[in-house]
């Protein structure tokens, strides 16, 4: 679901929790729970409330970012926790960096029908990241590669099959979860990559676990953003209507392009349109479709990105191939396939970063992955929606970038 970009925040003030207890293991990463970014005065200041037995909060002068557990293989590993919580994971750089260009760009040919576009920027020498984009069908951008350090990354980008400058353009066929995993091997591969760091957000998440799933050996560690596991429940909520009682106004245009006898299922509606005889019926489903993501991605409006709702090559890209997978299942055998595999990867430092209010990819699938996971350590940005453009999303991305980094230096 949804795209990732570029924006600039500043620092943040994490709030600390003891060790919640799960079910799952004995061995427990805490959530923490972010300060917000927008703050009020001191006699306004809100209270925070947790359901949670035994889950307290740190004052905003004593908060401090504290490493978390994070299960490793090897003892001589070192591992999030093994850092510094008062010095080193404070000073971690939490700014975007500045826009850069590509050294190397190329197209590579990964079926007889599907060639997809890739590109390095960064430091020839440094370490690998590949970067996962959303939709699926959403593309690339330029702003993605500045969440990496361009000194220490290597910064990976590609557009997966039909979207972005891949070819060919919006097109269904080969076009699978498996297909997308088998793509970032042999993209691995033909840039003579041994292992890399795996960053993605939203659609780009669930891309991400299935190929650490399928290839834990080749990953050194994993950034996830608006963790989507692509269950039923999570497509209903988003799809179905859920989603509308947040967006009622941004709902009824996606609504009313189909006719009421068609409002059962509306995945399986706008199917039927999006892969009509007539370009202009897909494009008037495109429209419909990619607009109520990009009205529903941000906290607060975000008028620059509604817009791209207007581009009919982009809109159709993204509504066709998202569609496509949604109607597929994501080729998942089961609905929890991706929870029911996380013993794979469970070894491999990951931070996720997910935003309170996500309208489009609920917490309820982070918090869920984060329960079947605790090893991975969890952060809930109070004041952010689903946007990796938004302040606080995008700063807690930059950091977690900078802690793998920081693990990556002290091994070598």
């Amino acid at each position: 679901m949804n795209l990732v970009g570029g924006g600039r925040g500043g620092s943040f003030h994490p709030i600390q929790t003891p060790l919640l207890s799960h079910s799952h293991s004995s061995t427990h990463s805490p959530i923490k729970f972010l300060k917000p970014f927008f703050t009020t005065p001191p006699s306004h200041q809100p209270h925070f409330y947790s359901p949670l037995k035994n889950l307290t909060f740190s004052g905003r002068n004593s908060a401090v970012v504290r490493a978390q557990n994070i299960g490793c293989k090897s003892e001589k590993k070192l591992n999030l926790e093994a850092m510094d919580s008062n010095k080193e994971i404070t000073e971690l750089n939490r700014e975007l960096y500045p826009d850069i260009e590509p050294y190397n760009t190329g197209f590579l040919k990964v079926s007889d029908l599907h060639t997809i576009y890739w590109e390095e920027s960064g430091n020839p020498n440094g370490h690998p990241v590949v970067f996962l984009h959303g939709g699926p069908g959403g593309g690339t951008s330029p702003k993605n590669r500045k969440f990496f350090d361009p000194a220490f990354y290597r910064i990976i980008l590609f557009d997966q099959r039909g979207a972005g400058k891949s070819t060919p353009h919006a097109c269904l066929v080969e076009n699978t979860t498996w297909d997308l995993v088998n793509d970032i091997e042999k993209l691995r591969e033909h840039l003579k990559i041994p292992e890399w760091q795996v960053f993605g957000g939203s659609w780009g998440s669930t891309l991400a676990l299935a190929y650490s799933q399928s290839h834990p050996e080749k990953v050194t560690g994993l950034v996830l953003r608006g963790i989507f596991l692509l269950r039923k429940k999570e497509i209903d909520w988003f799809y179905e209507g859920g989603a509308a009682a947040i967006f009622p106004d941004a709902w009824e245009p996606f609504r009313d392009l189909i006719p009421e006898n068609e409002r059962g299922c509306f995945i399986e509606a706008y199917h039927k349109r999006l892969n009509s005889d007539d370009k202009e019926t897909q494009y008037a489903a495109a429209r419909a479709w990619t607009k109520w993501e990009l009205v529903t991605a941000h906290l607060l409006p975000n008028e620059e990105n509604i817009k791209k709702g207007d581009d009919d090559m982009f809109s159709l890209a993204f509504a066709r191939i998202e569609n496509h997978y949604f109607v597929n299942k994501g080729f998942f055998p089961q609905d929890s396939f991706l929870l029911d595999n996380v013993e794979k990867t469970k070894h491999i430092n990951t931070v996720i970063v997910q935003g309170r209010y996500d309208v489009c990819c609920p917490m309820m699938s982070a918090w869920d992955l984060h329960r079947a996971w605790p090893e991975a350590e969890l952060i809930v940005v109070p004041d952010a929606g689903h946007s990796a453009n938004e302040l606080g999303i995008a700063s807690e991305l930059v950091a977690a970038n900078e802690k793998l980094k920081s693990i990556i230096k002290r091994n070598a």
